[in-house]
């Protein structure tokens, strides 16, 4: 291949540096109207009135709308492809604002005025009166609740879903004479997405269409989704998706273009804006899953396990959302990765009152991941086995096939990623090195293994279209309905097209923006699926555009199309350096032929039927100042194998950025709330601890590449794959550091205060009276 595997600049690159790219908030027309939502200060219980008087008092108000004014329908917000089978569809368990408040700061009233600080006053002089229950945050607690009414009525126990499987025969297996159990229940936060841009959009009507322009990663969902939410036909509904700052999955729900789409026909279809500050898309987006899991493992002296089983508990907060499908993946991917004998599964999503959870970065499987790699080192401490043997022993391998899903292993070089890391590192030596260390000042080094799937299918739906256009002088347009969300996907895309048609990158104009009244279909950013998914589509309609450009070019040179190919946007001889005609001559008499007017232009559809597995390990070597409870990372590495790496440069961003992120949910990120109302503690960026610059150690990032049948030039997962293994890694370098067995993350100063005293390797002060 020419192009893919190389690493040309990023398409968007100068345009995002020098400010020329446009965001939803550059694209405001004037004179905009301001939305400002009015959110409860209760977290459970129920909307009995409003003081509107002093909020119509408010110069500048031009309308307030209420709980007790939006239509009565519910409706689903999470960005999955719909089905026509009802029983696959999300849960519609939400309107445009609610009087049965579910969680705090829960959407119930909002305010549009002529500018923004009279829509803040305004709503400020809103008075409430409510009928507040009692909050429940934990699972367990909502689980067993007899004395409350139920989160949802429609689900009396609180139960969102609950799904269990067995594969082999548990019981049975566990006869095994000889055998050591183990078990362990580790437990992950509630986190953000914090990507640079809040949540935003603006509405207004046109033609008689809403139109909504809206920072999303899924246009053409949203568009169903705002329908649905009005009750009125989707056609009549656009999106306009410009750049937008960031997503990691918060942006994969409909989060303000339903009720701004309400409120723009409450105006007379006058332009309305309703952005989010930082503080509401922490509190009234939506957040990473909170989960405990509860492991068991059945183990032969050999290292081999005879049998395992997890009890998975997610906590969904007070709407759908996403909702199982998190955890049934976290479920899933808890017998994939180890695949050997007898594997039992039980996940159970719980309403609560906590803030909406829905998707983030690796969907379930970074809690899944924290828990099970923990596990396997807490096995290895039990057993004196060693850890990198245990996981070489028992992992996925090439060929195997998952019985539930069909989703097969059609390419793997996890091994080879763990003989990189463990060299890079000195892993094996070191981790010797570093056993019953004494002293107030430790190293250890720690290592975690995953496997990511590529895509949704067979799950849902996975289908793209893509449509390219031959211009005259040669170049080509590009329109794919999936979404950049500063993955680098458009230059992904221009670099598929340039390679299959056989022209220079600069001829390749992608246009960025989706617009469901002219973009193809697509389902959107998400599951590291779009070079796999779209990038099939891609290949697809790239390969029909070069056949028509051959076609016509054969027509103009009197030559067998069959005998012609394009290199370097010229068409050739086949196997030859010898130039017939260019693509440029094509595009100008295939548009101004007095005889043989044929606009060449190819649209496909890729509708996909497979899946593969990327895999990935994390090795870090990390020192703990325990009288401090500090952590420093000397030294981590990611080693992926996701395919043929499409960009080498992008692909160690990805790298990177992941790398972060999982760094974040290992030391530092969580949200704090009140546990009796139920309000975040932590919700803005002071006081919710992101990694900086300063805390940021020296990333690497290596690649092992495979050729995988099933990608559309050998590519599979990376985008969500390298937030996965990190957090792990860093909980079982301080297990070898200091013996310490942490079974909740992160592992700020606090929790290794109360594990280290619980260890005795601090001894507690008395409080002075």
């Amino acid at each position: 291949m020419r192009i893919v595997g190389s690493s040309p600049n990023r398409v968007d690159a100068f345009d995002k540096v020098t400010g020329k790219a446009k965001y939803t908030p550059d694209l405001v027309p004037p004179h905009t109207l301001e939305a400002k939502v009015l959110h409860s200060t209760i977290a459970n219980g129920w909307v009995k009135e409003f003081d509107l008087s002093e909020a119509w008092n408010v110069k500048g108000v031009v309308d307030i709308v209420t709980c007790f004014d939006v239509p009565d329908i519910q409706f689903p917000t999470a960005g999955h492809p719909w089905s026509n089978v009802p029983a696959k569809q999300d849960i519609c368990d939400r309107k445009l604002l609610n009087t049965r408040v579910r969680c705090y700061a829960d959407d119930i009233a909002a305010v549009i005025a002529e500018t923004e600080l009279a829509a803040i006053e305004a709503v400020r002089k809103i008075k409430v009166v409510y009928e507040e229950l009692p909050v429940v945050l934990d699972v367990k607690e909502s689980l067993n609740n007899t004395t409350l009414p139920p989160i949802h009525e429609e689900r009396p126990n609180n139960v969102v879903a609950r799904t269990n499987y067995e594969i082999g025969d548990f019981e049975e297996a566990i006869k095994e004479p000889g055998l050591t159990k183990i078990t362990g229940t580790y437990d992950t936060p509630v986190v953000s997405h914090c990507h640079i841009e809040p949540a935003n959009s603006f509405a207004y009507e046109e033609a008689g269409k809403i139109v909504i322009v809206s920072a999303t990663q899924i246009p053409h969902l949203v568009r169903r989704m705002v329908g649905q939410a009005l009750g009125v036909e989707w056609g009549t509904i656009r999106i306009i998706k410009p750049y937008i700052g960031g997503g990691f999955g918060n942006r994969q729900d409909a989060l303000t273009e339903p009720l701004n789409a309400y409120l723009t026909t409450r105006v007379g279809g006058r332009p309305v804006r309703l952005a989010y500050t930082r503080e509401e898309t922490f509190e009234a987006t939506r957040t990473r899953h909170a989960m405990t899991l509860d492991l068991t493992t059945y183990i032969r002296k050999d290292g081999s396990f005879a049998a395992r089983d997890i009890t998975i508990y997610s906590n969904q907060g007070g709407y759908a959302s996403h909702g199982h499908a998190l955890a049934a993946n976290a479920g899933n991917a808890f017998r994939m990765m180890y695949p050997v004998g007898a594997i039992r599964g039980e996940a159970v999503t719980v309403y609560t009152n906590m803030p909406t959870a829905g998707a983030m970065r690796a969907y379930g499987i970074p809690q899944l991941a924290f828990a099970l790699e923990a596990h396997i080192d807490d096995i290895s401490k039990a057993t004196g086995l060693d850890p990198l043997q245990l996981r070489t022993k028992n992992m996925m391998r090439l060929g195997y096939v998952d019985g539930p899903t069909t989703i097969t292993c059609h390419s793997t070089g996890l091994e080879e990623c763990i003989t990189k890391g463990e060299e890079y590192l000195d892993y094996s030596k070191k981790r010797l090195a570093y056993a019953n260390q004494s002293g107030p000042i430790r190293r250890g080094v720690g290592m975690a293994i995953f496997c990511y799937k590529t895509g949704v299918y067979p799950i849902n739906l996975e289908t793209s279209a893509v449509r390219m256009i031959l211009n005259q002088d040669g170049s080509m347009q590009v329109q794919v309905g999936a979404t950049e969300i500063g993955q680098g996907a458009d230059t992904a895309w221009v670099m598929m097209t340039a390679e299959t048609v056989g022209v220079t990158l600069d001829k390749v104009h992608l246009v960025s923006t989706q617009d469901t009244d002219v973009t193809p279909y697509d389902t959107g950013a998400y599951g590291s699926r779009q070079s796999y998914v779209t990038g099939m589509a891609v290949r697809k309609t790239a390969e029909s555009l070069k056949r028509k450009i051959l076609e016509y070019a054969a027509l103009m040179i009197n030559k067998d199309p069959i005998d012609l190919d394009i290199v370097d946007n010229n068409v050739v001889r086949k196997n030859t350096d010898i130039v017939l005609t260019t693509v440029k001559e094509v595009g100008m008499e295939s548009c101004y032929s007095l005889t043989n007017s044929n606009h060449i232009a190819a649209e496909e559809t890729h509708h996909c039927s497979d899946n593969t597995y990327a895999f990935g390990v994390c090795f870090t070597e990390v020192e703990v100042d325990i009288p401090l409870c500090e952590i420093k990372i000397l030294d981590i590495v990611n080693v992926h194998d996701s395919g043929r790496i499409i960009n080498q440069t992008m692909a160690r961003g990805q790298v990177h950025g992941g790398m972060s992120m999982g760094l974040g949910y290992g030391l530092y990120e969580y949200h704090k709330f009140d546990p009796k109302t139920g309000r975040m503690l932590n919700g803005n960026l002071l006081d919710y601890k992101l990694m900086t610059p300063l805390d940021t150690p020296t990333l690497h990032a290596m690649f092992v590449e495979t050729d995988d049948p099933t990608g559309p030039y050998g590519n599979k997962s990376l985008g969500e794959p390298p937030t996965i293994p990190v957090a792990p890694a860093i909980r079982n370098a301080v297990l070898n550091a200091t013996g310490v067995s942490i079974n909740a993350n992160p592992l700020h100063p606090e929790r290794l205060f109360d594990e280290f005293v619980a260890s005795g390797l601090i001894k507690q002060r008395r409080e002075h009276v």
